[in-house]
């Protein structure tokens, strides 16, 4: 099984009973916790499962404990509301008994109106720059070599930094930043799980947008960082398995936090979806 075809298998969660969901607890982007963007995807598809005539515009979440990757996660949804134009579901992810994450979704009828939109940032195309899988075998080896392989294990969401920095010794630089991304094997999906793997796509990179005006990285070991929040609005159906441009910047670090924030265009330049993070970013000091 491919990592693709693991992460489409992740997303398809089991009914345990009403409006109640199991999803595997590990795979994905990580092996020591549960990525962000694997709770909100799995929290995503849970609420999805309870509302099948409309897709979701918006949804807002707070991660409340790390996700242990050994178990499954629980998802007791609450359908809050079901209106004419607007349905609102609640989310609550579970292990070990206690809250790990939980979050708000809305869906709403497709309905017309006023189109605008920003512009698409013009920043070459995705062949213009290396893949993650070839930055990482040109630095595998300043690692320790138990890391080798996680480190360069493949994963479901193919990723292209634009103009990418060093890894271990990044000059202070521009918050603004952005990538190209996208799962070939995402061809064929519906529109629900088009945007449940989006929604795991947009907590990559994410965080890092605060760190690179510090001139760090994760891999120095000087900060600790985790993902607080979580608010992303999907504005047109998307198909992920075409390139789309995810255009990232933080313009605030402060109180061992910071505030980023990602619009995803599609390759032909139409803004898709709108994404908002606070990550903690809590400096580290050698013992």
């Amino acid at each position: 099984m491919t990592p693709a075809d693991e992460l489409l298998h992740l997303l398809d969660i089991e009914q345990l009973e009403v409006d109640l969901f199991r999803g595997v607890g590990g795979g994905g982007e990580t092996t020591t916790r549960i990525f962000g963007g694997h709770v909100i995807a799995q929290a995503l598809m849970a609420a999805y499962r309870t509302v099948p005539d409309r897709l979701c515009h918006s949804l807002h979440a707070y991660f409340i404990r790390p996700g242990d990757p050994k178990i499954p996660v629980i998802y007791q949804v609450d359908r809050a509301r079901d209106g004419g134009s607007f349905t609102t579901r609640r989310v609550v992810a579970i292990q070990h008994g206690k809250q790990i994450f939980n979050m708000s979704a809305s869906f709403h009828i497709d309905e017309s109106g006023w189109d605008y939109q920003h512009a698409k940032p013009d920043v070459g195309a995705p062949e213009d720059w290396p893949n993650r899988d070839e930055l990482r075998a040109t630095v595998v080896d300043q690692i320790p070599e138990k890391y080798h392989a996680d480190f360069l294990r493949k994963r479901p969401i193919e990723l292209r930094e634009v103009a990418p920095r060093d890894f271990f010794t990044p000059e202070k630089t521009s918050d603004s930043n952005q990538l190209w991304f996208r799962m070939e094997a995402a061809k064929g999906q519906g529109p629900q799980m088009q945007h449940c793997l989006l929604a795991y796509a947009s907590d990559m990179n994410l965080l890092g947008s605060s760190l690179r005006p510090h001139g760090l990285t994760w891999f120095q070991g000087k900060v600790m960082t985790a993902s607080l929040d979580h608010a992303m609005w999907f504005h047109t159906p998307i198909d992920f398995s075409a390139w789309h441009l995810y255009d990232l910047d933080a313009p605030w670090t402060g109180g061992a936090r910071g505030f980023n924030r990602g619009a995803i265009y599609s390759h032909s330049g139409e803004l898709v979806a709108s994404v908002a993070q606070e990550g903690l970013m809590r400096p580290l000091t050698e013992k």
